[in-house]
């Protein structure tokens, strides 16, 4: 549980970062366009992985949708927050655990213990209690076309799906006998990095939008912090290979709980009654899970 406790710090970090960056009024998308420089680098670095040639006999399955996917689900929480609002994006992202729980009990073949069922249900009670149902949207533009039904949960959606099938491919790649995931990683990040310059060039040359050079400096510093997310993240599902379910529902709870501290003693945020049950909830499944 120390690797999934890390990957939660350097999660909770990342979002503190971006959040600090949209206060400060930098560029958002370009941001997470900078962030994979950096996490390429440190794989280089700190993982040192073997460079492989890149063959037909790799699993792309697993490297080529987790390339996309990565900077792609930046992107799609981003325009989740701007057309469909904070609380539908925010729904999207808790609740995309469903997604890899249901897979790792029909799929990844986990043993359904009645103790484990336990802690994970009173986990998705927090999820659910955590979810600002009732906060005022000020984000949600007030334009027609971004509010109609039609549109405001097509982001939320992708976010939701997008989420839920990172974790699962990141499981698998963490698990898969074919190559190391140190080397597994390089791939992917250089794949994200490639997607993401593609989509930086859209910005520039087709938006016509000015190179944000405080996106640079804040994405270099987020790319540290991601580039520990995945990392401790692949490495709690190797030393739980057979619990993947505590793993996806540790993490979940875990960003809850410490980004709820965070968000109080950093930001002054208010916790409502249903978020202080939410909390409580979480610390309680983590104990559940983590002992029983």
């Amino acid at each position: 549980m120390i690797y999934v406790l890390l990957s939660v710090l350097c999660s909770v970090t990342v979002a503190v970062i971006i959040k600090l960056a949209k206060q400060k009024g930098v560029n958002y998308l370009q941001l997470l366009v900078w962030n994979y420089p950096m996490a390429l680098l440190l794989t280089y670095l700190v993982l040192k992985p073997a460079i492989i040639p890149w063959q037909k006999e790799l699993p792309w399955r697993l490297y080529l949708p987790l390339g996309f996917l990565l900077p792609a689900i930046f992107i799609c929480i981003a325009m989740s927050i701007r057309y469909g609002g904070i609380v539908k994006t925010e729904v999207a992202q808790r609740l995309s655990l469903f997604i890899p729980l249901i897979a790792a009990f029909l799929w990844m073949g986990e043993e359904v213990v009645p103790t484990k069922l336990i802690g994970i249900s009173v986990g998705i009670l927090a999820i659910i209690f955590s979810i600002g149902w009732n906060k005022k949207d000020s984000s949600q533009t007030s334009n027609t076309e971004n509010n109609s039904t039609d549109n405001t949960w097509i982001f939320p959606l992708l976010v939701f799906f997008g989420m839920g099938i990172i974790d699962i491919l990141f499981k698998q790649v963490a698990q898969s006998a074919e190559i190391t995931y140190m080397s597994s990683l390089w791939i992917v990040f250089v794949l994200a990095l490639g997607f993401a310059i593609l989509f930086l060039t859209y910005l520039l040359l087709i938006k016509k939008q000015a190179l944000d050079l405080r996106s640079i400096a804040y994405g270099l510093i987020l790319g540290m912090f991601n580039f520990g997310n995945i990392v401790f993240y692949m490495k709690a599902h190797r030393a739980l290979p057979d619990n993947p379910s505590i793993v996806f529902t540790g993490m979940n709870i875990g960003v809850i709980s410490v980004g709820a501290l965070v968000g109080v003693l950093l930001f002054r945020e208010k916790l409502s009654n249903s978020n202080k049950i939410g909390v409580f909830l979480a610390l309680i499944s983590v104990l559940l899970i983590a002992f029983l």
